[in-house]
């Protein structure tokens, strides 16, 4: 009776630790595009990811190499740790912090949660996956949702088209180099040096563009700078991800079903941060990319992709 009463207790506990990760992980997830748009009011958008990267990765690599003392990439390794870079870092988030400055925090947000439709749908492609109707569906539903929220935005200056087809077109990125980062072998190397190295490698791809449109009048390193940046690359680049990481160790699943908090968490940080609005199109719009995303992360071809889209 007391044996099983302390079972009882254990089970309770972890369910307890669980779902306050899964809430913890979906507002740090959620936050990235509140803290990007406080970010933008004082720099441009590729300083504010260089910084974020480049303090994202060191810290990464310091925990990697120097206090868990794993090994650095091996030739090839670093082909491909580049080209993930190339795809996860400098475009996808090089794509999403210009989106940021045409759209609404609370769509970005609502557009990041799309990405395991993207993914089954490119993985059809690459991969020759078969899809099926509720691919198509879900993928429908969740683009609709995106549209209607952004409807009211779009008439009182929150968002504007070009906005939202760069913000698609960076979610697509993200997609791709999920998928790549799953279909290559990494010989047991770490995820923290996987993904410190891919995060410092993406950022030096876009020092370039940095050089090419830095406008120094156009840069304040003020408080809002500096909180945007140590947010996105400490609560976000890491504490999500780890957070996310955790999730996925207990059940890969079940983890994915998290995801559906982040817009409902971002429609609302950005209504209280940065005071955007809410109406019923923002609750419709969510609502159907609520039902996307449960009808495409049911099926059991993105079960494997969840499991693999760890960083």
């Amino acid at each position: 009776m007391i044996k099983e009463k302390r079972l009882s207790i254990l089970a309770e506990s972890k369910e307890l630790k669980i779902i306050l990760a899964g809430i913890v992980f979906s507002f740090l997830w959620a936050s990235a595009s509140t803290a990007t748009k406080i970010g933008l009011h004082s720099a441009q958008p590729f300083v504010i990811s260089i910084f974020r990267f480049i303090i994202a990765g060191s810290i990464m690599l310091v925990v990697s190499h120097l206090i868990m003392v794993k090994r650095l990439p091996q030739k090839k390794e670093w082909i491909k740790i580049s080209i993930y870079g190339l795809l996860n870092i400098t475009f996808y988030l090089g794509l999403y912090v210009i989106a940021m400055q045409k759209v609404s925090a609370g769509l970005g947000s609502l557009a990041v949660a799309t990405n395991p439709v993207f993914i089954v749908l490119i993985s059809a492609v690459w991969l020759s996956h078969k899809i099926n109707f509720k691919n198509i569906i879900s993928l429908l539903l969740c683009l609709t949702g995106v549209f209607l929220a952004a409807y009211p935005l779009l008439q009182s200056s929150f968002a504007t088209p070009s906005g939202i087809l760069i913000l698609i077109v960076s979610m697509v990125a993200y997609s791709l180099g999920t998928i790549y980062y799953s279909t290559q072998e990494w010989n047991g190397l770490h995820i923290l040096t996987i993904n410190g190295w891919q995060t410092i490698i993406g950022a030096v791809f876009l020092l370039p563009v940095l050089g090419l449109t830095y406008e120094s009048d156009k840069n304040t390193f003020n408080a809002d700078f500096w909180f945007s940046t140590t947010w996105l690359a400490i609560a976000v680049s890491i504490g999500a991800v780890q957070f996310w990481l955790y999730l996925l160790r207990i059940n890969p699943v079940k983890a994915a079903y998290w995801l559906f908090l982040c817009p409902i968490f971002g429609f609302l940080i950005a209504f209280f941060v940065v005071d955007e609005p809410l109406t019923l199109y923002t609750l419709f719009g969510v609502i159907l990319v609520i039902v996307g995303l449960y009808i495409s992360i049911y099926s059991k071809k993105l079960k494997k992709q969840i499991r693999r889209s760890s960083i």
